[in-house]
């Protein structure tokens, strides 16, 4: 299996959400990671999908992504040409004897603390898949008493955007008629 990162630029209406997870869901693909969020285009959203799959389905997939109305432009992403993010909220167990060692993690990482109590920090942490898993390696013996995850952003290298690249317009609603 291979992992694949999907960048898709969608209009921004109700249900298009529902339309490609279901695309996906079809073809027995499971999404590992999804965001969702606005562009410099107030009526277009990107999403960024990532995904395992075997072989060529993937191709099947963009074409069919490619078909549905509101989606306007489907590019891979691959690894060594994009900057590729998550963002990570752990809460750590932190006793006033382990408290120093956590802090030197958190600095190691470039990480921040986001909230104290008097036996768990709250620590947020951004980065790539590899330096997320190093840092959680590190917290463990700690203890983790709670993750939350976001899913993977991702935006191609250089000077160019994905809008830049043929994006058809959207109709945008005119706004009513003054009475």
């Amino acid at each position: 299996m291979t992992t694949h990162t999907l960048s898709v630029l969608v209009e921004d209406k109700p249900g298009v959400l529902a339309r490609i997870a279901g695309l996906f869901s079809r073809r027995s693909f499971n999404i590992q990671s999804l965001a969702v969020g606005p562009t410099e285009h107030p009526e277009i959203s990107r999403m960024t999908i990532v995904v395992s799959v075997e072989g060529s389905p993937l191709e099947q997939v963009t074409k069919q992504l490619n078909k549905l109305v509101e989606v306007i432009k489907v590019v891979e992403l691959e690894t060594t040409a994009s900057v590729q993010r998550e963002l990570i909220l752990v809460k750590v167990g932190a006793t006033p004897e382990t408290r120093g060692q956590v802090l030197d993690a958190v600095q190691l990482f470039r990480a921040k603390v986001i909230d104290v109590a008097p036996d768990a920090l709250t620590i947020q942490i951004t980065g790539n898949a590899g330096k997320i898993a190093d840092f959680l390696r590190i917290l463990e013996p700690f203890g983790i008493r709670e993750l939350v995850q976001s899913g993977m952003v991702a935006i191609g290298r250089g000077p160019r955007s994905i809008s830049e690249r043929s994006l058809r317009p959207v109709a945008v609603p005119a706004p009513p008629a003054a009475s």
